[in-house]
């Protein structure tokens, strides 16, 4: 008898203890099709030519496995965290090896009716945004001026196994139109205020080199400080079917790799889409998006417009820009059946680093079908051209003349859990 109840006392401080602990959801997205798509590319004294066609991973929404939870600290004080890998469903690895394959960790703190604080590698303002006011969701297929990416097509089951991309030269190079994610992150999000929402967030890694003075006084190594800060800022208001956002994030990155003053000009190196730890080497990199979307009922309406500036700190004269706008409609055609469009034109602007400026357009076409809660199955087809693009005014030690021309398109299924 006692032993029974020494045993129910046990099971019942267990489950005391486990309710105490945090609430750990599971969730995640396998997305998988068929995909395809050619590009023609007008260079000075040549035409290449190529097509793509096959299974392909994440088309629609980039394949992944997350875990978050809660725990209930009492006075509406909760803590959280958010740990989110990315998945190649169709490789030999089924963890993504890739840069982006952490693509949230963070913990942090909310108290109900205020907002939250959160620190570790967490999504910018910027990508927050365009999630909510992307007509195509952010896919990973050419047709977006907004969220540009160089497209998938065809297998390619080399290193890391990573879908095979369609060569594409548009936006401020493939998939840098904006930082994604940035590591060494604190954010802070309020609550909704009169349909008003904030969101801010400020980085930093200060590295300060050691360097060695001998006995002479003469200084050996390279030493100096290697200095990567950011910072961002968000506001949204929502009334009633009425949308609205403004973002702007700037990213500073000072090495010592080049002197500061030197006559020597290091090339403006960005990360793109998603490889936000750094915005580039030696660069002060500005980035702004506003949008606004309208739901009539019988179809939603986007409007978007984009602005990067990256400048190097050793001369501001030396830039690279990328400006874009676009519109786009997503409408229910049925209760399982619904459809986007979007098309967008930009511009892309350097001086200083050997890179062109040109024009660049663009359109996407989609439908879902909604099998489930879970389910779909989706259609997708993009288009992306470049001008001619020209020559920069100096450093322009090989000719630039070329244009592009990309189509992509993508059957498949995404199951959500």
């Amino acid at each position: 008898m006692k032993k029974s109840l020494f045993a129910i006392a046990a099971v019942t401080a267990f489950a005391g203890a486990a309710q105490a602990q945090s609430s750990v959801t599971v969730y995640g997205i396998l997305d998988v099709g068929i995909a395809g798509g050619n590009y023609r590319n007008q260079e000075a004294t040549a035409v290449t030519k190529g097509t793509a066609f096959g299974v392909a991973q994440s088309p629609q929404t980039t394949s992944r496995l997350g875990f978050r939870g809660t725990e209930d600290l009492g006075g509406g004080l909760n803590a959280f965290f958010t740990v989110e890998i990315g998945l190649t469903p169709d490789a030999t690895s089924v963890i993504s090896t890739s840069a982006t394959s952490n693509r949230q960790s963070f913990v942090g703190l909310r108290q109900k009716g205020v907002g939250s604080v959160a620190l570790g590698t967490q999504y910018t303002p910027i990508h927050e945004a365009v999630g909510r006011t992307d007509p195509g969701g952010q896919n990973n297929l050419v047709g977006s001026v907004i969220y540009t990416v160089s497209g998938q097509a065809g297998v390619n089951t080399g290193a890391g196994g990573a879908s095979q991309t369609i060569p594409a030269s548009y936006g401020l190079q493939n998939g840098d139109s904006y930082t994604v994610r940035q590591s060494n992150a604190i954010t802070l999000k309020s609550e909704n205020i009169s349909g008003f929402t904030a969101r801010g967030f400020l980085s930093a890694r200060n590295i300060d080199q050691t360097q060695t003075i001998t006995a002479s006084g003469a200084t050996a190594g390279a030493g100096g400080q290697n200095a990567a800060t950011g910072y961002g800022l968000g506001l949204d208001y929502a009334f009633k079917q009425f949308y609205v956002t403004a973002n702007y994030q700037y990213f500073t990155d000072k090495n010592n790799t080049v002197a500061q003053g030197t006559s020597t000009i290091p090339a403006i190196t960005l990360t793109g889409d998603g490889q936000g730890s750094l915005a580039g080497q030696n660069v002060n990199d500005a980035q702004m998006y506003a949008a606004a979307t309208y739901d009539f009922g019988i179809l939603k309406a986007f409007v978007n417009y984009i602005d990067r500036k990256a400048t190097s700190t050793v001369n501001s004269a030396f830039f690279q820009r990328y400006t874009a706008q676009q519109i786009g409609v997503t409408a229910p055609i049925t209760k399982t059946v619904n459809v986007w469009a979007n098309v967008g034109t930009g511009s892309y602007e350097s001086y200083g680093q050997d890179l062109p400026s040109a024009n660049v357009n663009a359109y996407q076409l989609g439908a879902n079908y909604i099998l489930s809660k879970r389910t779909n199955l989706y259609a997708i087809y993009g288009n992306a051209e470049q001008s001619v693009a020209k020559n920069s005014t100096s450093l322009n030690s090989t000719a630039r003349n070329t244009s592009y021309n990309v189509n992509n398109y993508a059957v498949g299924v995404r199951h959500t859990f």
